[in-house]
């Protein structure tokens, strides 16, 4: 199936409302989530702000959505709207028992669920409480140190690594570096070797969970949402970034590579 396409009588709403949690320090992970989102299609993104950061986040990007939160039971609140179908946690949350708390939240409202960074690194010690947690569609984006964190020291090259994760977990495991694998529970992977050396910068990987993410919220099944994901980050890098990219830069780029695609240049 290739990527979603806006429908000629559909609206905002109809592309899906994407919900991001956002921490209360590192307050540029999940805006930098929320144009990746927004970029790759998502009608509507909203970040749910810890009520003391909100003043930051609505200084940011007029089109999304800030809703200021004071607990995790708030956010389970936020979750229980059915118009708002895709969620991602992590991105600047800290490594606390709140980020847990969104984490097991979002997973359990039944949307299709991105954890990416703290809400990975949380579960170190405790994989077996994420992975009985998992019963719909959910991509895990970890780098190699998260990886080790949830899945310990798994034997093979880092295809069937990915596999076995994948596996264990029930989740689409996006394993980054240079050539990202993405593997399915069922055993489908690919290799995305489209990530020049550029893509090393703050923030690069909150745009990647983004993107998937909006892509999630229109609808796209998990495994291609993160195969496809990954390959328009890296495309966005490779084709229109290059010397002095940094993450603020992902987003922009992300129509220049939808329109190779609509174009058929790519």
């Amino acid at each position: 199936p290739g990527l979603p396409t806006p429908s000629i009588e559909g609206n905002k709403y109809s592309r899906g409302h994407a919900v991001i949690a956002g921490g209360a320090e590192m307050t540029g992970a999940a805006r930098l989530a929320a144009q990746g989102g927004r970029r790759s299609g998502a009608g509507l993104v909203t970040i749910a702000a810890p009520a003391q950061a909100f003043a930051v986040y609505a200084a940011g990007e007029p089109g999304t959505i800030i809703k200021p939160l004071d607990s995790a039971a708030d956010f389970t609140d936020l979750l229980s709207d059915p118009r708002k179908n895709a969620v991602l946690c992590g991105p600047g949350g800290g490594v606390t028992a709140e980020t847990r708390d969104k984490a097991l939240a979002a997973l359990g409202a039944n949307k299709a669920c991105v954890l990416d960074a703290d809400a990975l690194s949380v579960f170190e010690g405790d994989a077996g409480a994420l992975f009985a947690a998992i019963k719909g569609p959910c991509i895990l984006t970890p780098h190699e140190g998260e990886f080790a964190r949830l899945f310990g020291d798994l034997p093979g090259d880092k295809l069937s690594r990915a596999r076995a994760a994948a596996e264990k977990s029930g989740a689409v495991v996006l394993l980054k570096g240079a050539d990202t694998v993405i593997a399915a529970p069922d055993g489908r992977a690919a290799v995305n070797a489209v990530a020049p050396p550029t893509l090393a910068t703050a923030g690069s990987g909150d745009v990647l969970a983004g993107i998937a993410l909006g892509l999630l919220a229109q609808g796209m099944a998990a495994f291609e949402a993160a195969s496809a994901a990954a390959w328009i980050h890296g495309r966005a890098a490779a084709d229109f970034g290059g010397p002095g990219l940094i993450a603020e830069d992902l987003s922009d780029l992300i129509p220049d590579v939808l329109r190779q695609i609509n174009d058929g240049t790519t």
